[in-house]
């Protein structure tokens, strides 16, 4: 079977996330397909000017600008990383019960729900009317919400604030559309690049400090994250300008449609298997995001602060994956070869945590979970070499809705198996998103045979 290549593919584009493990990145996942979409669309060789002065901005201006939205997208993770060690705990306080997984199922898929219809909203009336008023009142938005769920009584208040929490982190597509504003074409990959590095940062630091003030007191993460929010909008107002002009193009409330995208993925049968694949990885990805905290709790009697320290280390690992490694192994090996190493690593990490009965287990094995998502940009890659440039736009839509929707499935289908299965044996939902890798193998083989018919 011939290899494949293309030399003439030399577009780099933002990597998605890695699914597996996916503590934080549902918050990125949205912002950086959105960033690969615009950098795919926006080769209109229109010249970048200063909306407020009608003048090209300076170089030090745009240097400025983007340093503090980079700020702003680090303080945000930050914020957001701060309630993960502590959420099972909050639950257990509010409800009276030791067994909430599936209520916190409820609450991871209500969140990814919130943020997936309202990130075309944010995205549209930033279009609209400037990045700059949408951000500013979305932050205020989440500063005010978290100051609302510290003082939650009841597990109704606490599930209205997690709504409202989904809808206001739904701004990092707004955040994103800010730097391509600001950014010249050719260096846009470079500093998508930045904006997945500052939320990494954000997202190590923050469950680690989570997890120490949970363990003084378990509401204080949520005034910390509140006081981080309310840093973020004074660094808005008064430090970020406006990117852009306001619209003066006619509203189309098909734009806000979230599922628009599918219809012409379904229509394209070419990339079919090569979705289906992305799918699975998805739903495989929330079950370790939607149980680790629970399993390290139930399993290793862990406490916040090492919940915390989980999730920083797996977030170090993962970070030098995606920065260091997913380009050369791909260039190396191939994109498919680069998909299986990346399958291998994930069945290998799920089996051993299963199997494991000391924690430290579940850190030695942080490297294999994080190169598992060597996986997802090469899939990637593959489906937008597919598709062609004029249609990168359209597939980067798609994939955002297939990743949100998994990010909405996931986390009940992970809690309900967990709960379902833990008091026969803790370890079977590792076991069962192993076995779920088995589904991939046909769509992989019929995307070969196809590619291998198109070579004939």
């Amino acid at each position: 079977m011939a290899q494949r290549t293309d030399d003439t593919d030399q577009k780099v584009y933002p990597p998605l996330p890695r699914t597996g493990l996916q503590l934080g990145r549902s918050h990125r996942g949205w912002a950086l397909i959105a960033a690969d979409s615009m950098m795919s669309q926006s080769a209109d060789g229109v010249k970048r000017t200063d909306p407020v002065r009608g003048r090209p901005p300076s170089h030090e201006s745009m240097n400025r600008q983007l340093v503090v939205i980079l700020s702003i997208i680090t303080l945000d993770a930050v914020g957001i990383g701060l309630i993960f060690p502590i959420l099972p705990g909050l639950l257990r306080e509010i409800t009276g019960s030791s067994d909430i997984s599936l209520l916190y199922g409820v609450m991871l898929s209500l969140y990814a729900f919130m943020q997936f219809v309202f990130s075309p909203v944010l995205g549209a009336l930033s279009d609209r009317y400037g990045r700059r008023p949408v951000l500013l009142v979305s932050i205020a938005g989440a500063t005010v919400d978290y100051v609302f769920m510290a003082l939650a009584p009841l597990f109704a208040v606490l599930l209205i604030g997690r709504a409202i929490a989904g809808l206001t982190s739904a701004n990092m597509a707004v955040a994103t559309a800010y730097i391509a504003d600001i950014t010249a074409e050719d260096e846009r990959a470079k500093r998508f690049g930045w904006m997945s590095a500052a939320f990494g940062v954000g997202f190590i630091v923050g469950p680690v400090i989570g997890g120490v003030l949970g363990d003084l007191h378990l509401r204080a993460p949520f005034v910390l994250a509140a006081a981080l929010n309310g840093a973020t909008l004074a660094l808005t107002f008064f430090l970020l300008p406006e990117s852009r002009a306001r619209s003066v193009e006619r509203f189309q409330l098909a734009t806000l449609n979230p599922l628009a995208p599918m219809r012409w993925a379904f229509g394209l049968s070419i990339i079919l298997p090569l979705l289906g694949v992305f799918t699975l990885f998805g739903l495989i990805g929330n079950i370790p995001g939607t149980v680790w905290v629970l399993y390290g709790q139930d399993k290793f009697q862990w406490n916040g602060l090492m919940v915390g320290l989980s999730l920083a280390s797996f977030g170090i690992w993962h970070a030098g994956s995606q920065g260091l490694l997913t380009g050369p192994l791909i260039a190396r090996v191939g994109e498919v070869r680069t998909i299986i190493i990346g399958i291998c690593s994930d069945v290998v990490a799920f089996i051993l945590l299963a199997l494991a009965t000391q924690g430290w287990v579940a850190f030695a094995i942080s490297p294999l979970f994080a190169l598992s998502g060597v996986a997802i940009p090469a899939l990637q890659a593959m489906m937008s070499r597919e598709v062609g440039e004029a249609r990168q736009g359209e597939l980067q839509g798609v994939l955002a809705s297939l990743m949100s929707l998994t990010a909405i499935v996931g986390p009940l289908v992970g809690t309900f198996v967990y709960t379902y299965t833990r008091a026969r044996w803790i370890g079977a939902v590792w076991i069962l998103g192993a076995m779920l890798y088995v589904v991939m193998i046909p769509l992989l083989i019929a995307d070969r045979r196809r590619w291998a018919e198109r070579r004939i």
